[in-house]
């Protein structure tokens, strides 16, 4: 089954209350007490938004998050008692997309959360848009049009990776082509990419990013970094030693090339 919501709290009266809440509201919510609970609960279910809280009776959410964010770019917002400041930072460094303080008003929660559903669901509706365009550039290269020609249309000017290495962009196709080979990305991969590119050679912070590629969009860095590992297992020889997109830490990224 599908479902908007999945809370993961040992607090089993206000998790029940919270997802009867939910529900309530038509937005679909189911809970589990703790992180096999949460991980099983993921192998049969799908699920938009991951609630979670940090103390879980056998391993703690911060754990969760970090083996999560190995498989999963969904949003996942923390909800805990704990106050301090740096839980915050460690929730947020680890991945989590926010983090609401205990106890916390039902309301509030949701629509936070319908927010974020509805702004992911028109993040959905235009990759699904860019896919059918892709779907019919395909269809017109096999009814006979020139391929090398195709893979220049759309394209950002030439520029050259370190190594002498051509590196392409095809806006029309969201693709880029590296080392000879093609490389399909997703809507929101290639603007990252492209925002990078246009920035070349020089940093550009998280926040720049943020507001290029997600705009008002309620995300943190678990989203960015994320997207930011994908592109690198896509495009760099070895993703583990970034040559193209370098980390400058506390700061942001940088597109390291040689026009």
């Amino acid at each position: 089954m599908h479902y908007n919501c999945l809370l993961v709290d040992d607090e089993t009266e206000l998790a029940a209350m919270t997802c009867e809440y939910f529900n309530m509201f038509d937005t679909s919510c189911a809970f589990v007490t703790n992180v096999q609970g949460c991980l099983a609960f993921l192998e049969q279910n799908t699920v938009d938004i991951l609630l979670l809280d940090i103390n879980l009776s056998e391993e703690s959410g911060f754990a969760l998050c970090k083996r999560l964010r190995e498989q999963t770019d969904m949003p996942i917002l923390f909800i805990s008692a704990r106050q301090s400041d740096d839980d915050v930072l460690i929730a947020l460094n680890i991945g989590g997309d926010d983090y609401i303080k205990k106890p916390y008003s039902l309301s509030i929660l949701l629509a936070k959360v319908k927010v974020l559903l509805n702004r992911m669901q028109r993040s959905r509706e235009a990759e699904q848009a860019a896919a059918a365009q892709r779907d019919a550039e395909t269809a017109r290269v096999q009814a006979g049009a020139d391929e090398s020609k195709k893979g220049r249309e759309g394209e950002v000017p030439h520029m050259q990776v370190e190594g002498g290495t051509g590196l392409y962009l095809s806006e029309e196709t969201l693709s880029a082509v590296l080392r000879g080979k093609r490389v399909q990305l997703k809507a929101k991969e290639f603007a990252l990419l492209k925002c990078l590119y246009d920035n070349r050679n020089k940093i550009v912070t998280k926040e720049n990013l943020f507001l290029a590629v997600w705009g008002d969009e309620c995300y943190g860095d678990g989203t960015l970094n994320v997207h930011i590992r994908k592109l690198r297992e896509k495009l760099e020889e070895d993703p583990g030693e970034p040559k193209l997109i370098q980390t400058v830490w506390g700061v942001g990224y940088m597109l390291s090339v040689t026009d």
